[in-house]
């Protein structure tokens, strides 16, 4: 196993908790998303949560940090960034939790 194969490994199981359990994250929901009804957010959140179809045309480096889905007549997009601990800058390391805020954001695919 190459430490790129590793990275990659400790990254996507980060952000599979992450967007498992919205723990270890902020989840962003954009302004497309927010105007579906409450009960169509839930439903949006919870094909989110339970992503799995992990490709390589989706998911090139094997950090799980994209995904995307059909719902009802949209096509829903969620992905990770990463940024450092005051919201200012990029992380430096996505896999210290120490200095790296996780934001998931779940859009609208027009709205990417």
């Amino acid at each position: 196993m190459t430490l790129h194969d590793k990275r990659s490994q400790e990254i996507a199981a980060l952000n599979d908790l992450a967007r498992n359990t919205f723990l270890g994250c902020r989840v962003v929901l954009t302004e497309g998303i927010l105007t579906l009804s409450d009960m169509a957010r839930m439903e949006v959140l919870q094909k989110v949560r339970a992503f799995k179809v992990f490709t390589p045309d989706n998911d090139p480096y094997g950090e799980h940090d994209f995904g995307a889905f059909d719902f009802n007549t949209k096509r829903i997009y969620w992905k990770f960034y990463y940024y450092d601990i005051r919201m200012l800058l990029l992380s430096t390391d996505r896999t210290d939790t120490k200095v790296t805020n996780r934001v998931l954001t779940v859009m609208l695919a027009e709205e990417y």
